[in-house]
């Protein structure tokens, strides 16, 4: 769990490194040099402008057609992590009696703890850093979006619905939806989620922390980027129960099944 959350926070310090080499405010145009600019968002920029134009010149549906392909794009590598999720779950039984045992914190108690603890994942084929890989493809595709949004000029001068796509949501629907929908989405993923009481813990703090951020974020950024984050969260909604529904449904009756025995 330790080497994954180093390698998580080495990947999130890198990505944003690389953002953070260009000015969020610069515009993205051809002209636009290094690697950041050159091939993640620059592409980005050039394919919402294609989608919108063929759309009819409307941004807003260009933004969530390229929202959607982006996260159809990312569908399998997200099953990957959920299936790496799911076997990591089925033998935290194991591994506690393995912590149990092996309680010592003496230097050779907590190698015997590690060796025993690699032999469970090579017996049952299991990758603790399986559900990272996902992360590693799709943070710097997301934070490319996210500046393709904000440095496309063209956007800027559109409008959808009842906002204008350059400027923050009048009437701050958008951003309630958006921190509504995010909450919802790590609600969902959370179901039927083991974990022992201190990551439950740091878990339920998410739940309620990253909706309030989102929602600050998006009364005060342009309404492109609430668009992007509600349609990405209502995306995440569905595939989630797609994914975990048959789970989700066999815990349901396992719970209903243990309260009318009660």
């Amino acid at each position: 769990m330790k080497k994954r959350i180093i390698l998580i926070m080495a990947l999130a310090s890198i990505t944003m490194l690389l953002a953070g080499c260009t000015e969020i405010n610069q515009p993205i145009d051809s002209s636009s040099s290094g690697f950041w600019n050159e091939y993640i968002v620059y592409p980005l920029s050039k394919v919402i402008i294609w989608f919108s134009e063929l759309l009819g010149n409307s941004y807003g549906l260009g933004l969530i057609v390229v929202t959607l392909i982006i996260r159809f794009a990312m569908l399998p590598l997200m099953i990957k992590q959920t299936k790496s999720s799911k076997a990591m779950q089925a033998i935290q039984p194991e591994m506690k009696e393995l912590k149990d045992k092996y309680a010592s914190k003496d230097a050779a108690t907590q190698q015997k703890l590690q060796q025993e603890t690699m032999a469970l994942f090579k017996k049952y084929n299991v990758n603790p850093l399986a559900g990272c890989f996902p992360l590693i493809v799709q943070m710097p595709i997301l934070i490319g979006f996210y500046h393709a949004i904000s440095r496309t000029a063209e956007i800027s001068k559109h409008s959808f619905l009842w906002f204008d796509l350059g400027n923050p949501d009048p009437i701050y629907l958008l951003p309630i939806i958006a921190g509504i929908t995010t909450f919802i989405q790590q609600k969902i993923t959370m179901a039927g989620t083991q974990s022992n009481p201190q990551m439950a813990t740091q878990m339920t703090m998410m739940l309620y922390i990253m909706p309030v951020m989102i929602l600050i974020f998006a009364i005060k950024f342009p309404a492109a980027l609430s668009l992007y984050w509600v349609v990405g969260n209502i995306f995440m909604i569905v595939q989630t129960l797609v994914i975990k529904g048959p789970d989700m449904k066999k815990l349901a009756a396992e719970n209903a099944g243990g309260a009318k025995k009660k």
